[in-house]
């Protein structure tokens, strides 16, 4: 079976792309489809036109719309991981991995925004995998942060956890809020006034221990 592919913008027969390349085309469209109509609404065959391929060549790589959500869902929860642990492992002054952490959140939803309503704001939480993926999102990111404060701060993991939750619901909270509001201040600003609220609440109540 022929497959399309896009080449200057323009549909085109007969050409075959790699299967990660074709896999990457295929949730790029379905993001721009799950990210405008929501989950319910997305159809199959929109996802097929968008990206410019047969429903069956969809199939031979989803075998449904909610395999093919979850894929993309889990992705963008690695990606958003990925932000906090390298945020984490960016310097060793914690002032400033605070404000790594702070910045983690603000980039992905300002950078990548329909990525952010995919994991923040799905219409589809009721199902267990997608709820798993979220918590997923929120606990590893919790959990490199409690590590970190338990290595500098010193303090035991109960307390260290709830730190690091503290930070991770505020950083999430706050950058939602700002792309809610459609960035009423600049970027560098919100980070600026939420990393030092944090930094005074860790960095002055718990100082660095060695």
């Amino acid at each position: 079976m022929s497959e399309t592919v896009q080449q200057n913008g323009q549909a085109t027969r007969g050409a075959r792309l790699p299967r990660t390349a074709r896999r990457a085309q295929l949730l790029d469209a379905a993001q721009d489809v799950f990210a405008a109509n929501g989950y319910h609404a997305a159809a199959m065959d929109e996802i097929a036109e968008r990206a410019g391929v047969s429903k069956p060549v969809l199939y031979q790589h989803f075998p449904g719309k909610l395999e093919l959500y979850l894929a993309l869902l889990e992705s963008h929860v690695d990606e958003l991981i990925a932000r906090v642990r390298n945020a984490m492992e960016s310097t060793t002054d914690n002032k400033q991995r605070v404000r790594a952490a702070v910045t983690a959140y603000f980039d992905f939803v300002d950078g990548e925004s329909q990525a952010f309503r995919l994991v923040f704001e799905s219409d589809l939480r009721g199902e267990p995998a997608v709820r798993d993926a979220v918590e997923r999102a929120t606990n590893a990111s919790v959990e490199a942060i409690t590590q970190t404060i338990i290595a500098d701060a010193g303090l035991d993991a109960d307390r260290a956890r709830l730190l690091a939750v503290g930070l991770v619901g505020v950083s999430q909270v706050t950058a939602r809020s700002w792309l809610a509001d459609e960035r009423p201040i600049a970027k560098q600003d919100a980070i600026d006034l939420i990393s030092n609220l944090g930094w005074r609440g860790i960095g002055g109540g718990f100082p660095l221990q060695h």
